[in-house]
Order: structure tokens, then sequence, then C-alpha cells
């Protein structure tokens, strides 16, 4: 199976700007890619998930996999490596700020034999999916997930929800933080951590707190 992970290494994750500046930004975003290569990379080699990587990127970047670079808008650089007639390989689309991927997350999205199948993201984002016909495109404007079901009924495509924690947190705000260190299994954790981010509760809610020291 094609997967493509999208990725823009300029400027990333601007609303992480309230904790992290622009460089940490930077290297936490490329930390996030790495990860869910690496799961890619497992799922291959450890689990006998045939996957063929592509990371889909708005500029040049050196991640251990084949990069395609495409400075067009997120849909429209996407829909131009999905299927295009019977028979085609199925394609994945996983972003690269799933910082909680795991490897049975992924076999999880694989799985289902529909023609396409959507990981909502929180807020009404598409994290991930699978497209195996031809007559689906994407549309990542506004609330995605709604979008998607509703381009695949027109089209009569037959449609699977994986309902996962670990696709459906990606990682764009503060508070996102703290899932990725409380179940975090990958060097985002790490990263974090070793930048100076713990997990803090006060007054029953939870919260990440940097020591700057």
């Amino acid at each position: 199976m094609r997967v493509v992970v999208p990725f823009a290494p300029e400027r990333p994750k601007t609303r992480l700007a309230p904790v992290l500046d622009e460089a940490g930004r930077v290297a936490f975003a490329r930390t996030m890619l790495d990860d869910v290569l690496s799961v890619l990379s497992t799922l291959d080699r450890e689990r006998g998930v045939p996957v063929d990587p592509l990371v889909l990127s708005t500029a040049s970047v050196d991640c251990g996999a084949p990069v395609t670079v495409d400075d067009r808008q997120l849909t429209e650089a996407v829909n131009d490596y999905l299927p295009t007639s019977d028979g085609d390989d199925p394609v994945a689309v996983v972003m690269a700020d799933l910082a909680l991927v795991t490897p049975a997350a992924l076999e999880g999205l694989f799985e289902p034999d529909a023609d396409v199948v959507i990981a909502p993201g929180r807020g009404g984002g598409t994290n991930a999916l699978v497209v195996r016909d031809p007559d689906f495109r994407v549309d990542y404007h506004g609330a995605s997930v709604r979008d998607h079901r509703d381009i695949a009924r027109e089209a009569g495509l037959s449609v699977a929800h994986v309902d996962s924690f670990r696709l459906a947190t990606d990682v764009d705000e503060p508070a996102d933080l703290v899932e990725v260190l409380l179940h975090g299994t990958g060097e985002a954790a790490t990263w974090l951590r070793e930048a100076g981010f713990s997990v803090v509760a006060t007054d029953g809610r939870v919260d990440v707190e940097r020591n700057s020291g």
C-alpha cells in the first residue's frame, strides 16, 4: 500500500507558539514526522504489512524516506496521488503530526475492506484515510470528515470509520502536548521531556508546564 504523509516544514505548528519558539516548533514537527515514518517502517519490517511511504512535502526535507516536493494546497497535492483507475493499489494518507500513532493503530486503519476508510480527528478533521476507489477525491477544507463522508456517499462508495484515540489525536494546540506526554511511545514524547515539558494536575485539570531551567 502506498502511504502518503503530507508535511509542511516551513513555519509549522504556529498554534504552539505560546509554548515553543519557531526553532522548537520546526524540531518538534520533524520529530513527529520521524515517529510516523518509524511506525510505517515497523509495519513493513516486523509485522509483514507491506507499505510504501512517500513524504509529500512543501519543501525539501531529508527524512530517510522518498520525498516529493509539492507546494500546492493540501487537497490538490494529495488528490494527485490517489488511485486513478480500477486495479490501482490503495493509497493511505496519514498526517505527519500523529504523535501517538502505533503499528497497531495503523493496522486498524488498513484492515477494513471498504472503498474509503476514514479515521476522524478531533474537531471535524480527517487525520488518516485509505482510498481504494478512483472515484473518491479528498477535500481538506472545513469540516473535512463530514465532507469526505458526503463525497463517498455521492459516489456510491462504501465507507468504514476507524474509532481510534491514537489516530484521532493530532498535535496542534499546547493542550495536545498533554496527550503526547501521557500516551506517546515515540521520540516526540522524549523530545518534549528533554525540552523541559511535564504534566501537572491542578484543580482537577491536567496541563503541561515547562521548566525553563
